[in-house]
């Protein structure tokens, strides 16, 4: 165990001594400490997952009852946020611990084949963890990039299993043929949501439903993990469900008949087959006597996407959203050896940033020297019950024509400006979560003290260096975007 490893130990154990009995780690976990046995760990994303849409997030129509009974002897958090409201800067944001717009990855990559991909500079946590001595995983979707150089295989991961674009139809009969006949007729560029899977850059000819092979995948890595390899193991499993195409099982759909809209009804399916494979993989991690130490963290990407299925009440829209419905995400972690079993909340605000630092800490991972992360280690908080960055701001910025759809969450107060109101406006999202009480005259200069604090975080952002389609590069440039005086002016309408 590296020095560097003992002295994170050392504050951790200190960071707990203020909490109350329950929020301390437990005796074992204090033996492993001492052992220095590093923890595996396990990252779950779901794709497009609503906040409501989990019942250990308050959510009735869709019982998931496999990842309940993980939050409800972990901690559950009330605030978790995203990155950025859609997929790909998110996940950017998620492995990289940047903001998206620090990077220029503030945009999806492009449909359909593309030659770039998040800065080969930016190190993933993937390659942190890689380098300290885990064995790394990808399974499912990856968005990053498709080029070699950008390739799971060669940011950090021993093991990728997966589709590299942005989504993927379901059931393997029915794009097989089509991906086929294209490529016959020598069809070159073939939408990426038919091409066939890869395991470490080689096609697989795939025969179940997406969902249960990307658990099948999993399992088979924990089993591998567990049997093979005296390293401990981070694997970042990333479901593309319950992300369109809506596509689900039909004995999976037979069990929500009692939800009589159709999108609603394929999408609760969906999600059915998450919780199920999660359950797949908890079994294969007791059967394999990792469970116990092994952190799990499971959140979304981004916000449900209503108009095909999800469901994020009672916060304000969804997906693609700087209200809350667009980047505050379900999300808990349970580790049986660090985290009491216990069934608790933490309520103040924590961000997707957060992991990269956190898991590295509990690592013992040497950070490059020149890796700038704008997350922080959330265990000291989150087991002192203490906020995390109190006083602080977390940033969302969804660029559109002109000025950009923004919010600034600090402690209780979010301030936020889309395009459909075209001004700013103040929230005391603890006491209003819909966001529906506009107190922006009862608090000017907190609003203005926000507005100009993300101001200034905007102005070292990057410029795009990629976008999702040529036309909306050409908007771009057009527009003469990103406009950054009128997104913060607070004068304006």
């Amino acid at each position: 165990m590296t020095k560097y490893f003992l002295t994170i130990m050392v504050l951790l154990v200190s960071a707990t001594s203020c909490a109350s009995p329950s929020k301390t780690l437990n005796s074992k976990t204090q033996s492993n400490i001492n052992q220095g046995a590093r923890p595996n760990i396990l990252l779950i994303l779901a794709d497009d997952l609503g906040y409501a849409d989990v019942s250990f997030n308050g959510g009735t129509e869709i019982p998931t009852p496999s990842l309940d009974a993980l939050a409800n002897q972990g901690v559950v958090f009330d605030s978790a946020y995203v990155a950025h409201p859609f997929c790909g800067p998110s996940r950017a944001a998620l492995l990289t611990g940047r903001y998206p717009h620090k990077i220029g990855a503030q945009f999806n990559l492009p449909t359909t084949g593309s030659t770039t991909g998040v800065d080969v500079n930016e190190e993933y946590v993937s390659k942190t963890l890689q380098k300290s001595g885990y064995f790394t995983g990808a399974i499912g979707k990856w968005h990053l990039g498709e080029e070699s150089r950008y390739h799971p295989n060669n940011r950090g991961f021993d093991e990728f299993y997966g589709f590299l674009g942005g989504g993927h139809q379901y059931f393997p009969e029915q794009y097989r043929p089509r991906y086929e006949a294209l490529t016959k007729r020598g069809v070159r560029y073939v939408n990426d949501y038919i091409k066939p899977l890869e395991h470490n850059g080689k096609e697989v000819r795939e025969t179940e439903y997406i969902t249960d092979a990307l658990s099948r995948e999993a399992v088979n890595f924990v089993e591998q993990a567990g049997k093979e390899k005296s390293q401990p193991f981070f694997l970042y499993l990333a479901y593309n469900a319950p992300h369109v195409p809506l596509e689900a099982k039909q004995e999976d759909i037979a069990k929500f008949a009692h939800i009589k809209n159709k999108k609603r009804r394929i999408y609760a399916a969906m999600v059915h087959a998450v919780d199920r494979g999660v359950q797949r993989v908890v079994d294969a991690l007791d059967a394999t006597g990792q469970l116990e130490n092994t952190l799990i963290v499971f959140m979304s990407d981004n916000g449900g996407k209503t108009q095909q299925g999800g469901v994020n009440l009672p916060l304000k829209e969804g997906k693609g959203s700087a209200h809350e419905g667009g980047h505050r995400v379900p999300m808990f972690v349970y580790w049986p050896k660090g985290i009491a079993a216990q069934k608790d909340h933490y309520p103040y605000p924590v961000s997707a940033l957060d992991l990269y630092p956190t898991f590295t800490q509990l690592a013992g991972a040497e950070i490059p020297t020149k890796k700038l992360l704008d997350g922080k280690d959330l265990l000291p908080a989150l087991l002192a019950k203490k906020p995390v960055r109190a006083g602080e701001s977390l940033y969302v910025m969804r660029h559109r024509t002109a000025a950009s759809d923004v919010s600034v969450r600090r402690d209780n107060f979010k301030a936020v400006r889309t395009k459909a109101t075209g001004k700013w406006q103040l929230y005391d999202i603890d006491k209003d979560i819909g966001e529906k009480n506009d107190i922006s005259s009862k608090h000017p200069q907190l609003l203005q003290d926000m507005v100009t604090d993300m101001a200034h975080w905007s102005w070292s952002n990057k410029e795009p260096q990629w976008f999702h389609i040529h036309e909306e590069g050409q908007k771009w440039r057009e527009a003469a975007m990103p406009r950054h005086g009128e997104t913060f002016d607070l004068n304006s309408k």
